[in-house]
């Protein structure tokens, strides 16, 4: 399972928090590139309530990672 910030950006309007199952519902009907889905499917445990995108991939950036100080520039 691999995610990239363009592929992780599909499930930004997913219906969280969701289970494994509604999230891949979710990708394939928003038309999300099968890369999505099938990192979903890759997902072992089927019971869990994911919260945010930062349960699946803990690396996804924050917009506090893209805040930049106006006053240095």
């Amino acid at each position: 399972m691999y995610w990239t910030l363009e592929l992780a950006s599909k499930l930004e309007d997913a219906p969280w928090p969701a289970t494994k199952d509604e999230l891949i519902d979710f990708a394939q009907r928003s038309g999300a590139p099968l890369e999505v889905i099938e990192n979903l499917q890759e997902i072992e445990d089927d019971s869990e309530v994911f919260e945010t995108i930062e349960d699946i991939w803990p690396d996804y950036p924050s917009k506090e990672d893209f805040f930049f100080n106006e006053d240095e520039y």
